[in-house]
């Protein structure tokens, strides 16, 4: 499949997962990807968290003003300013083919908005900082989701960019995130809550405006959380999933069943007893490690009928622009192996 073609889907990709399975990675991974593709994108994350940025190569958190992460040649600074300064842009603004903006949001700087578009910009902040929103939020549960999510939906209406990605929280949060909107909407008879409510239910529910992009590691705990946070999509959400990002996958590496004294014979080496028993004890320890993955992988396509996404296991403890281009390469070269089909399984297709 066309890389851009898949990434145009859907206006709005969610990028769910347990807790350190890599999600803000692969958030950051399809954001090079899509702007690769000459796709605009906007980067939306929920947490103020600096993953993103610095494997743009940029070493500051989000903030609620757009920052350019990479600008429409596709590089990732531009000459005009210093490495790790990231470019403000007015927010609103289309943004340009093959560009990656990015921005935090927050309930409170949702709600700040909110108030100041409906003419209560004078009281706006001073209701934030009393603590309005802490009282309202213990009244009304799910309304911290529901202001976040409606500005997601604003932006998404407004078509600034081809493609909106959303680094949402772990799966746990994820899922109460997700179904915010359909408890308020069940709870609530008429009002502005309800009415947000209702077009955020309709924007999660629709397979061309919006998907959940799930991320595990090939391994035990991380695969049966995955598998389970699936189902609850489609059945407590309704929303449309796309491919499984299987992330730090070993690559398969044959060399790993050669004799090591057979190996060092070959290039005119001798090794000790000592040095081949060391040798031979990794290369086991490698491939258990490899099959124990593969037990995984393949667990996982047996229990959720979605295509995988696979990433490799990278070296590094940080991800980079290095890195980020190693993976930006192996997420696009499966996309453009996924079927050639108009959509992805989703939502009905689990059960």
């Amino acid at each position: 499949m066309d890389v851009a073609s898949f990434l145009r889907q859907s206006s709005v990709l969610v990028v769910a997962g347990k807790g350190g399975v890599g999600k803000t990675t692969v958030t950051a991974a399809l954001a090079r990807a899509a702007a690769q593709a000459g796709l605009s994108v906007l980067v939306v994350d929920l947490e103020g968290k600096a993953g993103v940025p610095t494997a743009f190569g940029h070493d500051t958190a989000l903030e609620y003003d757009e920052v350019v992460l990479v600008d429409e040649t596709g590089t990732t600074r531009s000459a005009d300013r210093p490495a790790g300064r990231m470019a403000g842009t007015a927010a609103g603004e289309p943004i340009p083919p093959g560009t990656v903006r990015a921005r935090r949001i927050t309930p409170d700087d949702a709600l700040l908005e909110y108030l100041a578009d409906h003419g209560m910009r004078r009281i706006s902040k001073r209701l934030v900082s009393s603590g309005a929103l802490d009282v309202v939020s213990t009244a009304i549960p799910g309304i911290r989701d529901i202001l976040v999510l409606g500005k997601v939906k604003q932006i998404e209406r407004s078509q600034v960019a081809d493609l909106v990605l959303v680094d949402a929280p772990a799966t746990g949060h994820a899922m109460t995130f997700l179904s915010s909107a359909k408890g308020l909407l069940d709870a609530a008879r008429s009002g502005p809550v309800r009415a947000q409510a209702a077009d955020v239910v309709e924007l999660l529910s629709d397979p061309a405006r919006c998907q959940v992009v799930l991320v595990t590691l090939p391994e035990e705990m991380p695969v049966n959380e995955v598998v389970e946070a699936a189902y609850q999509l489609e059945d407590r959400i309704g929303v449309a999933l796309g491919p499984v990002v299987v992330n730090a996958c070993l690559a398969d590496r044959p060399a790993l069943r050669t004799d090591p004294s057979a190996a060092a014979a070959e290039v005119g080496a001798t090794l000790t007893t000592g040095q081949a028993a060391a040798l031979d004890a990794a290369a086991r320890f490698s491939l258990h490690r490899q099959a124990f993955q593969q037990e995984q992988l393949d667990r996982l396509a047996d229990e959720l009928p979605l295509p995988q996404l696979r990433l490799p296991d990278l070296v590094s403890g940080s991800i980079g622009p290095f890195e980020l281009d190693i993976l930006t390469t192996a997420l696009s070269h499966g996309i453009e192996h996924l079927p050639d089909v108009p959509g992805v399984p989703s939502g009905p297709g689990l059960r």
